[in-house]
């Protein structure tokens, strides 16, 4: 079966604006460059997280395993690497989509598949991967090919170990695999993961001690957590309190969200909502999300729709487009001087994932709720 033309039309149009869009603003996809030095170090043998590069200084942020994966893109010319980028993160997003119709039980026929596809480019997270050249699309990817597979089915927690070696936030899906009760996928995957830093290890062994060490504890290498790029409790409370280091303020909250959200997600009923409610718990606590983190939009949205709640679905999705983070002022400490009007604008991700952790609460609340006792007559 082939997609309809309209629906290969809509998504050549997509795609084309795209690249224009990115041609106008020069596509500098910063992240994409960081992960071509990464690979540099590991080639060259210098320092893996002595340097920074792009007109932001940025440096290393990740594990020494997924700079071992970056290797290849040190043999590719900038210009080629930036395309090769673009049209690998366009098939992703296509198969995110896919997967998130798995996820649901409800599998895409093309048409609907490009269409959404299409669409799907415009939700701000994944349209800032791609412009970063992020690596986010394929990480969940990993994750939702591996928790969709059937049960029993062989290495079933190996992609999720992986995807956890190249970036940690992965790793919650280990305790939401615990939880659930699926022990030998909670295991594989934390083997998996463990071979990860074990190969790191051995590769990069001086590189290895200073990110275990040192480097994964240094929050401040990631970026300002206080600014409107980070979509988590931390930025929230952050900017709510206008202190860029709230500490407990957030902290309390967050190990609270933490207990909640995993709670909710190993009671769900349906497999589909444990892994949703699973992926917004660790974009809230985690201490910075960045918008682009949020792809985990697409299977949210995918989900409601599949599930026909259409009319929680298009708040979902103008919440993912109206970019509203960007509307309010972020130069320089501005972030941190917002009006309370303002601050539910600069928010909009985590408020709209605690308000689905709490509706969600509230309806499998009402659902287990014992019927009243009839009165006696």
């Amino acid at each position: 079966m082939t997609p309809s033309c309209p629906a290969l039309l809509l998504l050549a149009l997509s795609l084309a604006a795209f690249l224009t869009l990115c041609v106008l603003r020069g596509a500098p996809m910063a992240d994409l460059l960081v992960y071509r030095a990464e690979g540099a170090a590991v080639v060259h043998g210098t320092d893996l997280y002595g340097f920074t590069v792009t007109e932001w200084h940025l440096p290393a942020t990740y594990p020494p395993f997924a700079a071992i994966l970056f290797v290849p893109a040190v043999w590719l010319p900038v210009p080629v690497l930036k395309a090769l980028f673009l049209a690998g993160n366009a098939l992703l997003l296509a198969t995110l989509v896919a997967l998130s119709a798995r996820l649901a039980s409800r599998p895409l026929p093309p048409t609907p598949l490009c269409t959404a596809t299409a669409l799907a480019l415009w939700l701000e997270p994944v349209f800032q991967t791609l412009l970063f050249g992020q690596i986010n699309l394929a990480l969940a990817c990993l994750v939702l090919w591996d928790l969709t597979r059937p049960a029993g089915a062989r290495a079933k927690g190996l992609a999720l170990g992986m995807a956890a070696g190249v970036k940690l936030t992965p790793a919650v899906f280990m305790a939401y695999l615990l939880l659930r009760g699926r022990v030998r996928e909670a295991a594989t995957a934390g083997t998996a993961f463990a071979g990860t830093v074990a190969l790191g290890a051995a590769l990069l062994p001086a590189a290895s001690a200073d990110f275990w060490t040192r480097r994964l504890y240094e929050t401040g290498r990631v970026g300002k957590a206080w600014i409107v790029d980070n979509q988590s409790l931390r930025g929230l409370v952050a900017r709510a309190l206008g202190d860029p280091a709230p500490g407990l303020a957030w902290a309390l909250p967050a190990a609270v969200v933490a207990v909640a959200g995993l709670g909710l997600a190993a009671r769900a009923r349906r497999e589909s909502h444990g892994v949703l409610l699973a992926a917004c718990t660790v974009l809230l606590v985690c201490p910075i999300s960045w918008t682009h983190h949020w792809v985990w939009c697409v299977p949210l949205l995918v989900v409601l729709l599949a599930e026909g709640r259409t009319r929680t679905a298009v708040p979902v999705a103008l919440v993912f487009t109206a970019r509203t983070m960007w509307l309010v002022p972020h130069e320089g400490t501005r972030d941190l001087e917002l009006a309370w009007w303002q601050q539910p604008l600069a928010a909009a991700y985590p408020l709209l994932a605690l308000g689905l952790l709490i509706a969600y609460d509230s309806a499998t609340g009402r659902r287990c709720a014992p019927a009243p006792a009839s009165s006696p007559r």
